[in-house]
């Protein structure tokens, strides 16, 4: 299983290794500032970065606030791949050509220097009924991953806002051909991204509730899960969760993750685990049980057993968090490692476990 999930890891070749940025820029527009200008550019970013998280930590709920965009709409379009894979399967291509899907559109409250990535962009999966869930897919998913989930939950009365992650699919700005911005060795644009992520799945929830869903949920892979912890935490509308791999610290992942030791590579020289643990302490789910814990919910957590991306010891860790925390939960463990998940026949019984406990999380 090992050889098999770091062969997995292993094909893309177009990750780039860049060095560490501190990206204090990406600060200006942030609550949470306690006194310092918008255009204030410190001259210790680490010491910076360290004080403003344990202010976010301190603030979650005026971090993670928004307004709600005022230009929510509906757009019909043909379905793309938007593959990250440096060469592009050709068969996925000719497997969505002519099809076309409705996808909502609106204004990302957070605001980056990128107009692509400031679009926010959901597929929609409508059916009648008042229950639905956002859907968000793991780092680098392509446009088209989890639709044979959508349908699914649809066949179940679950209508899906299938959302793509920031800097992704549509979204990705046309200088990178991956989704390098959402995690990179830049601390400040990878905890803007998080940001960004979590609020707009609090847009999308706005949406659903102004067509009449109001028996709302959440669904989120790898980076997905950790938008949709973070999402949750601080929106009392969310009452049934799935986190699909599950992990603590943001840092903890990104330093011990096959798939991120390109971001590692980068980081090492100048940084290490415990340090970039506390610079990334506002997007790691860990910081924030006592919050998730603030409003009643169900969740589900699936984790892998062979996982060399969200290490098995992570995801135990998590689920004792919501063993202390008194939480409704449900534990599965996938016979697989990360990658794997998304092969046969694990894949299948993935998306079994999700979908056997959405369809009765909401009674």
């Amino acid at each position: 299983m090992y050889d098999w999930e770091t062969r997995l890891t292993s094909v893309d070749n177009n990750r780039v290794v860049r060095p560490l940025e501190w990206g204090a820029e990406w600060t200006r527009d942030w609550p949470c500032r306690n006194g310092f200008a918008p255009g204030h550019l410190p001259a210790d970013c680490e010491k910076f970065f360290r004080e403003y998280n344990q202010r976010i930590l301190a603030s979650s709920d005026d971090f993670f606030s928004y307004t709600m965009p005022a230009d929510f709409r509906l757009e019909r379009r043909e379905v793309q791949v938007f593959s990250t894979r440096a060469v592009p399967d050709p068969r996925l291509e000719r497997k969505v050509r002519g099809t076309y899907a409705d996808f909502l559109r609106f204004t990302s409250p957070a605001r980056t220097p990128f107009p692509e990535n400031n679009l926010a962009n959901a597929r929609w999966f409508g059916v009648r009924g008042q229950r639905a869930v956002v859907l968000l897919p793991h780092w680098n998913s392509d446009a088209i991953s989890y639709t044979g989930l959508c349908h699914v939950l649809n066949m179940l009365g679950i209508s899906v806002l299938r959302l793509s992650l920031p800097y992704h699919d549509i979204r990705m700005p046309a200088e990178i051909q991956r989704a390098d911005y959402a995690v990179s060795a830049n601390i400040g644009r990878t905890l803007d991204a998080c940001r960004q992520g979590a609020i707009d799945i609090r847009c999308c929830l706005d949406w659903l509730e102004s067509r009449g869903c109001n028996r709302l949920g959440i669904v989120g892979t790898s980076l997905g899960s950790c938008y949709a912890f973070l999402a949750a935490a601080h929106d009392p509308r969310i009452r049934v969760a799935a986190f699909n791999h599950a992990s603590t610290y943001f840092a903890d992942v990104v330093w011990h993750g096959q798939s991120t030791r390109h971001i590692r590579e980068g980081l090492e020289p100048q940084i290490d685990v415990e340090r970039l643990r506390q610079l990334w302490s506002a997007i790691s789910p860990m910081s924030y049980f006592e919050q998730f814990a603030r409003w009643p919910r169900k969740s589900l957590i699936i984790y892998a057993g062979y996982d060399l991306t969200f290490l098995p010891e992570f995801s135990r860790e998590v689920v004792k968090q919501f063993e202390q925390h008194g939480l409704d939960h449900k534990v599965v463990v996938l016979p697989c490692g990360h990658y794997t998940t998304g092969e046969t026949p694990f894949k299948y019984v993935d998306g079994w476990q999700i979908a056997s406990f959405l369809r009765t999380a909401f009674d």
